[in-house]
């Protein structure tokens, strides 16, 4: 496993010809979620290259930047445990150099849903992942679908730009309770822990009613917002999208799927589920 420090080491890797290359961005402070998309690389990859860099152009002003949980050591040694063939660490730096004015905007997409309550986000994740495909030359990118609208956001950035890669989409590892696994869940006290386990009570509570009959998201986000309510969160925002186009549905199809955000205490968490009646 080699650890490169500079955008230029990075640039020269050369790849044997042929071999496929995963690629798996990280935000570092690794959990079984990120493991498993690494473990996904090895697989179907000849070579496998994880990035570590807490990208402040994707965190807003009274964001948790300066406190988001970092284990530079820690998350090496777990990427040793896997058939990693590089690890690139940049700094900001380098990735935003003095001088900087260039940001890419996926429209629509990055308005919505988290985009409406963090303006600039998207923004942030697009140009930061344009730049690491750029600088790594993926053949594959592995991203986990607990942060849904991301990877759609980025597979329509992909299409749109004609990057030659195949983004792959990876099943959300959970907690045994449901809760989805984020570097962010260390921010919870035990009650909160507690209370965080609502998120998954209320899609699966969703998944529930859908299979009764029950097909009217007006329904289905009411009772899921009351669950959140009832559970001490405060809800952002609970969704029942079109899983593809991320718009509005008012009754639920084949293709749709529930998104929700919630504050526990003052840390804000995601998930979301297929609903399929």
């Amino acid at each position: 496993m080699k650890i490169i420090n500079t955008l230029q080491e990075m640039q020269s890797v050369s790849y044997p010809q042929g071999q496929s290359v995963g690629f798996v961005p990280t935000m570092g402070y690794l959990h079984e979620g990120h493991l498993s998309l690494v473990a996904r690389s090895n697989q179907e990859c000849d070579l496998t290259v994880v990035s570590i860099y807490v990208n402040p152009a994707q965190f807003g002003p009274n964001e948790d930047l300066s406190s988001y949980p970092r284990n530079l050591q820690r998350d090496l040694d777990l990427l040793g445990l896997f058939q990693v063939d590089y690890v690139f660490i940049p700094d900001d730096a380098m990735m935003y150099p003095k001088g900087y004015l260039t940001w890419v905007e996926v429209e629509q997409i990055s308005n919505i849903l988290c985009g409406a309550s963090r303006p600039g986000h998207f923004k942030g994740v697009a140009t930061i992942v344009l730049k690491l495909i750029n600088l790594v030359r993926p053949t594959r990118m592995y991203m986990g679908e607990k942060d849904y609208q991301q990877v759609k956001l980025l597979t329509k950035m992909a299409a749109d730009l004609n990057l030659s890669l195949k983004i792959v989409p990876c099943p959300i590892v959970r907690e045994s309770d449901g809760l989805a696994l984020s570097s962010r869940n260390v921010y919870l006290s035990p009650e909160q822990r507690i209370q965080a386990r609502s998120l998954s009570q209320a899609w699966m509570q969703a998944q529930n009613s859908v299979q009764t009959g029950i097909t009217s998201t007006a329904i289905l986000i009411s009772d899921a917002t009351q669950l959140l309510l009832n559970a001490g969160a405060r809800p952002d925002y609970v969704k029942i999208i079109h899983s593809d186009t991320l718009e509005d549905q008012s009754l639920v199809t084949c293709e749709s799927r529930m998104l929700i955000a919630a504050y526990i205490g003052n840390t804000r968490l995601i998930d979301n589920c297929p609903l399929n009646p």
